[in-house]
């Protein structure tokens, strides 16, 4: 807009040329704009950005040492009207000036304060020195509306007089003393450690070697000892593998006997049953051939009758016939019950006599099965019981080795010597015949279980009942 004017947010804008408020001698506007009549204004622009002024003097200390001292300044124009109608009246014209008078009033300060103080003080309170320069220019530096932000000393030399360096010296010899002593102290501790693990290295080798020099005898003597018991156990299991087979072939031979004795029995019943059969058939042969021979005698003994009758019936009248009339009737009533007492008899002859002798022949074929089946359930019983208690006997001496062979890659350590290896090869052995009477006295109780229904016990049971039974 014509003749309205607005300064940037790093800028303080100058209007001169008309009437201001209060003693300053024209109007100080930051932030906002301002109305500016061209032609009776005049308007110019502060710059209050922040700029850097590096300061490096030769300065001579209390001790009249000289040294160069190198320091950088952060300052800027202050924010107060007051500061920048100041600076204003100073910069303003050329405000390059401002980092270049900034420099020289703090190096006359600086060459001032590093005057007051030590070498030592310098180098060890570089943070005090900072401060009394900034308190010393603080008064003039707000005179010309300057506002420090910031004082740093980067710098401090002393030429090739080598103060700095000797000052230092005494430090540097102290830290290479310390360090060659705490050197020392660890190549001596070091070696003191190195020489105790190497006996403690020794000792150990020495112990390794007692230990496994015992180790090993123990070890012969414990292979030894359980040769010994293997031995001993595979005579045992031997000795008892010869009596078993020899009840076993006593067990198998009475299992023949009564085999043999039941295959008699049924040859006996079968010949029995046989015999009855035939006696019951001839029986039935001959009660049919009197039946029949009684049937024809009654028949011809009836036509006897009837041409009797018939010859008299034609002889005599008409009564006499009535009579023979009745006469003949009451004998055919007579040869009609002969008839049905004939067919009885043949009935008896020809089915019941046979039924009761297929019946008899069944029961007794029945009673043998039954018997045989009991002798082979019990032969096979046996037979059964005797594989496993002889495959059980032919395993012990592999058991019994087996157990005495794990002792020798086995690292035990046994106090009593000999003797507790004997202890321990014992036990390993009685452990296997424990082990084995334990399983046949559990095949033995399985055999008696009475809630087996497939032992030879039962089988018994059954027989009794059957043999108890009565017949039907």
């Amino acid at each position: 807009m014509l003749g309205y004017k607005v300064p940037s947010g790093n800028q303080a804008m100058i209007v001169s040329g008309g009437r201001s408020k209060g003693t300053s001698p024209f109007r100080v506007i930051v932030g906002h704009g301002a109305w500016v009549v061209p032609g009776f204004r005049k308007v110019a622009y502060l710059d209050l950005s922040m700029f850097e002024a590096s300061v490096t003097e030769t300065c001579v200390s209390r001790q009249g040492i000289p040294l160069k001292v190198t320091a950088v300044i952060a300052a800027k124009v202050a924010s107060d009207e007051a500061s920048i109608v100041n600076a204003a009246q100073r910069f303003l014209a050329d405000q390059s000036q401002t980092a270049t008078l900034t420099g020289r009033i703090f190096a006359g300060h600086l060459r001032s304060i590093v005057g007051s103080m030590t070498v030592e003080d310098l180098i060890t309170e570089r943070q005090k020195l900072a401060t009394e320069v900034l308190d010393a220019s603080k008064e003039e530096m707000a005179r010309i509306g300057l506002l420090v932000d910031a004082l740093q000393i980067s710098e401090i030399s002393d030429g090739n007089s080598g103060y700095i360096a000797a000052m230092a010296a005494p430090h540097t010899a102290a830290i290479q003393r310390a360090a060659q002593v705490a050197q020392a102290e660890a190549d001596q501790a070091s070696a003191l450690a190195q020489q105790q693990s190497q006996r403690a290295q020794a000792q150990y080798e020495r112990d390794t070697v007692m230990a496994q020099a015992g180790f090993k005898a123990e070890q012969a003597a414990a292979q030894s000892q359980a040769d010994a018991e293997a031995a001993k156990a595979q005579q045992a299991a031997l000795a008892a593998q010869a009596a078993y087979v020899a009840e076993t072939e006593s067990a198998q031979a009475k299992a023949a006997q009564k085999a043999a004795q039941a295959r008699l029995e049924a040859e006996a019943a079968q010949a029995k049953v046989e015999a009855t059969t035939q006696a019951t058939q001839a029986e039935a042969s001959r009660t049919a051939a009197q039946a029949k021979q009684t049937a024809l005698a009654a028949q011809a003994e009836y036509e006897a009758t009837a041409n009797a009758a018939r010859a008299k019936a034609e002889q005599a009248g008409p009564l006499a016939s009535a009579q023979a009339q009745q006469e003949v009737i009451d004998e055919q009533t007579k040869a009609a019950q002969k008839r049905a007492d004939l067919r009885e008899q043949e009935l008896v002859a020809e089915v019941v006599k046979p039924a009761q002798a297929d019946a008899e022949k069944l029961e007794i074929l029945a009673r043998a099965e039954a018997k045989k089946v009991e002798l082979a359930a019990e032969a096979m019983a046996t037979s059964n019981r005797v594989a496993l208690d002889q495959l059980l006997i032919e395993q012990l001496p592999d058991m019994v080795r087996a157990a005495a062979s794990g002792l020798q890659g086995a690292r035990l350590t046994i106090l009593n010597g000999t003797e507790g290896v004997g202890e321990v090869t014992q036990g390993i052995v009685g452990t296997g015949m424990a082990l084995f009477s334990t399983v046949k006295a559990m095949l033995a109780d399985g055999k008696d279980d009475p809630d087996d229904k497939d032992a030879p016990p039962a089988l018994d049971r059954g027989r009794s009942e059957k043999d108890t039974a009565p017949d039907s």
